[in-house]
C-alpha cells in the first residue's frame, strides 16, 4: 500500500498556515456546521492532488479551515463514499492526509438509520463499537509499516475519553453499535432485521472504511451518528425511505450536533 498523500499536503499548507489539532468529517446534511468555523479557508475537494470530489446531494464537497472553539480545526464538509463508485483508497485518502498533516482525533459523524426500537428518528448516538459489511477493506494488499501495523487491533478503536467527552456535553445522547454496508439502496425488512440481530443499533452507509484507516494509523476517534429514520425491519413499523427525508431530519438535528461537537472540541 502507497499512499502519496505529499502533494496534497502541499497543496493545503499553500493555502493556510493553520496547523489543525482536530479534523471533523460532516456527514448527509450536516454540514451546517462548516459555516461556524471562524476566519475560515474554504479549498474545494478538486483543488486537492489525490482527493476525489463528493457527488451526493448534502454533501458540499470542500475542507474548511479555520477555528472552532477557540481551536484550530479542519472541517470536511461532505464526505466520499464507496457506493459512489469510489475504491476504498478513494474514500480514505482524506484521513491519510490529516495524520500526514499532522492531525492526530478525528471526529466522524453521519446520518444513519436506527435499528433500536428504543431509538427515534432525530437521536444522536455515540458509536461505541461497529459491525463491517462492507465488501471491502482499506487495509487490504501491501501494508506500509511506516503508516501502522498489518493487523491494527480494533479493541478500543472509538476513545472511551471521547466519548466520555461527548456525553458530559449532552446528557441525552445514546450510545451504540453502528453497522456499514455498500449502498446505495435502502435495506429491506429482511435485511433490517439480519442486520438488528446481529446486535447493531444503527445502519450506515459510511464511517466504517474512515475508523479502520484512522485506527490504523493510531488516531483518536470520535463517531456521531444521526438517526434520520426508524429503520428496524419491524412488520407495521416499516416506512418507505427517501435521501431527501434523510436530509430533513439530518438538517433538524444538526444545531444539536453542532453543540455537541463545538463542546466536544472546546474540552480537548
Amino acid at each position: 500500500m502507497t499512499i502519496r498523500t505529499g502533494p496534497a499536503v502541499a497543496a493545503i499548507r499553500a493555502r493556510t498556515k493553520r496547523v489543525p489539532s482536530v479534523a471533523i468529517v460532516l456527514g448527509s446534511g450536516l454540514g451546517a456546521l462548516a459555516t461556524e468555523v471562524a476566519d475560515a479557508t474554504r479549498i474545494p475537494y478538486g483543488d486537492i492532488p489525490g482527493w476525489q470530489k463528493s457527488t451526493v446531494p448534502g454533501h458540499a464537497g470542500q475542507l474548511v479551515v479555520g477555528t472552532l472553539s477557540g481551536k484550530d480545526v479542519a472541517v470536511m464538509q461532505g464526505r466520499l463514499h464507496y457506493y459512489e463508485g469510489y475504491d476504498m483508497d478513494a474514500v480514505t485518502f482524506p484521513l491519510r492526509v490529516f495524520k500526514a498533516w499532522g492531525i492526530e482525533t478525528i471526529i466522524l459523524t453521519n446520518a444513519c438509520g436506527g435499528l433500536n426500537p428504543a431509538f427515534s428518528a432525530g437521536d444522536l448516538m455515540v458509536i461505541s463499537d461497529h459491525i463491517n459489511h462492507m465488501p471491502a477493506n482499506p487495509l487490504r494488499g501491501p501494508n506500509d509499516d511506516a503508516l501502522g501495523p498489518r493487523f491494527p487491533d480494533m479493541v478500543g478503536t472509538y476513545s472511551e475519553e471521547l466519548r466520555t467527552l461527548a456525553h458530559s456535553v449532552d446528557r441525552d445522547l445514546r450510545e451504540g453499535v453502528y453497522v456499514a454496508v455498500p449502498g446505495p439502496n435502502f435495506e429491506t425488512p429482511a435485511e433490517l432485521r439480519m442486520l438488528r440481530g446481529f446486535g447493531a443499533d444503527a445502519v450506515g452507509m459510511s464511517t466504517v472504511p474512515e475508523v479502520l484507516v484512522a485506527r490504523h494509523m493510531g488516531m483518536r476517534i470520535l463517531a456521531i451518528a444521526t438517526v434520520t429514520d426508524m429503520a428496524t425491519g419491524i412488520p407495521g413499523q416499516i416506512e418507505h425511505v427517501h435521501h431527501e427525508d434523510v436530509l430533513a431530519v439530518a438538517d433538524r438535528a444538526g444545531k444539536r450536533l453542532g453543540e455537541v461537537i463545538k463542546g466536544v472540541v472546546a474540552k480537548l
